[in-house]
């Protein structure tokens, strides 16, 4: 699927006088397009008078996602790629991530540079499919594990551990929304400091403190489960709301609901804790 970009080039009125040869040949290059801005290049290289007419107007917003649905990393974003070779026998590596040689079937080192959504082969979205991804890390640890190479060189067990390391964070890291989302808004160049979020609105801090308080103040099972299962129902919807926002590259609201969403997973933790003190 073409970006957004690219389609608005393809079909600007002056690039409907191309040959037909020319407009395919922009076509192909958009659709091997690596992210966003080699598509930006090659049709404003070709019209450079509609590119700054249609997208330098005041109001206009970039898409930050690429042609599969996904936040695009922009400070990550490459115009070529650069292909691997096997450190055993030097057979080009046509896989990325590459795990093992096709040609030797060597374990191969980690790129500590691959996106978690690559490595774990899920969809770069909010509302990843995390049957799947439990699916991929069970198969991925199969064969990567440390104890499948007790037999073999130091190198491959060096990097059967780094390759392992590496699988177990980028699942942990999707597995659990909140996580997940703070990963697509570093990947985006954006961070959630730690500690108390300076940006909390009063009421909504009044809010915490009085959850808190009803939570403290819970004397039966059934009183902290309530608390716990508002907390599932405000949970689900700001997952809602989180992606929603980036989907539309709003990646400041997306910030703000995820900082809220830490409050509320941390009650709803707290909530576990207060149960078993009931046991």
């Amino acid at each position: 699927m073409l970006s957004a970009t690219c389609l608005r080039s393809l079909y600007s009125p002056r690039l409907a006088v191309l040959p037909l040869r020319l407009k395919t040949s922009l076509q192909s290059v958009c659709e091997a397009a690596p992210c966003r801005a080699l598509c930006r290049t090659v049709s404003s290289n070709i019209n450079k008078d509609t590119w700054h007419s249609k997208f330098s107007a005041p109001g206009f917003k970039p898409q930050l996602f690429d042609h599969i649905g996904g936040l695009c990393p922009i400070r990550r974003c490459s115009t070529s790629h650069v292909k691997q070779n096997c450190w055993n026998c030097q057979q080009v590596l046509d896989r990325t991530p590459a795990f093992f040689c096709m040609a030797c079937k060597v374990v191969q080192p980690p790129d500590e540079g691959t996106s978690y959504f690559k490595i774990m082969d899920c969809d770069h979205t909010f509302t990843l499919d995390t049957q799947k991804l439990q699916r991929r890390y069970l198969q991925l640890q199969r064969s990567l594990h440390p104890d499948n190479f007790s037999q073999k060189s130091a190198k491959e067990q060096e990097y059967s551990e780094s390759q392992s390391a590496l699988v177990n964070k980028a699942y942990t890291t999707l597995l659990k929304p909140l996580s997940r989302g703070l990963y697509m808004l570093e990947l985006a160049g954006m961070h959630i400091d730690e500690g108390t979020d300076s940006g909390a609105q009063t009421d909504f801090l009044m809010e915490l403190m009085e959850i808190n308080e009803a939570l403290d103040e819970a004397r039966t099972p059934a009183e902290a489960e309530r608390i716990g299962q508002d907390m599932k129902g405000k949970l689900v919807d700001l997952t809602k709301q989180i992606d929603a926002a980036l989907c539309e590259g709003e990646l400041q609201t997306a910030k703000a609901l995820l900082a809220q969403m830490k409050y509320y997973a941390n009650i709803e933790e707290k909530v576990k804790e207060k149960l078993t003190e009931f046991m």
